[in-house]
């Protein structure tokens, strides 16, 4: 039996509730985690991180196929479902526990985080400069177990409703061929 060429990528776009019921619907996508990086304290909480006492960033780990789908490909949807143009900012979610960023394990990653981010600049994606910070190799911490697949155990939850449902219905729009028909 051949194994599953997998890579992994942490990516952190705002609330990782977001990321994570967007990056569970990708093909290729075999494994996503909620969870903290690029802060200072050891095995932080959720409270301790929202209270932006840590400097973590709410961060998806995402482990994927590399004979299904490309770290470019994650790129596209992670640039074209979040505001990668606001300094520690989603929505109303301000602080930089929410702050764009791609934490990059290799030279390859940040080379391709570079070019997604080259791309929309020179075809003018947005109206302002694209504040995606590109960092290195970081401790990921995973989040407490109730964040875990949250939106598919709170779909009715108010901020489910207003903020993770259109980026789901988005992710279905924009990237049709590559949404997965069942979640695993």
């Amino acid at each position: 039996m051949n194994a599953v060429p997998t890579q992994t990528v942490i990516l952190g776009g705002g609330c990782f509730w977001c990321l994570e019921a967007v990056f569970n619907r990708v093909e290729g996508v075999i494994r996503v985690e909620p969870g903290y990086a690029g802060g200072h304290v050891d095995n932080p909480t959720y409270d301790q991180v929202c209270a932006g006492q840590t400097g973590h960033a709410e961060v998806l780990r995402v482990t994927f196929d590399a004979s299904l789908t490309t770290l470019d490909a994650l790129l596209d949807v992670f640039f074209a479902l979040h505001d990668p143009t606001t300094e520690n900012r989603q929505g109303n979610d301000v602080g930089t526990q929410y702050r764009s960023v791609v934490f990059c394990r290799d030279d390859a990653q940040r080379q391709a985080a570079r070019a997604a981010i080259d791309r929309l600049t020179a075809a003018s994606t947005y109206a302002a400069p694209v504040r995606t910070q590109i960092e290195g190799a970081v401790q990921f911490w995973p989040a407490e177990d109730h964040h875990v697949a949250y939106y598919e155990h709170n779909p009715l939850q108010p901020y489910c409703m207003a903020v993770v449902a259109p980026k789901v219905a988005k992710l279905r729009k924009l990237f049709a061929g590559r949404v997965k028909t069942q979640l695993r």
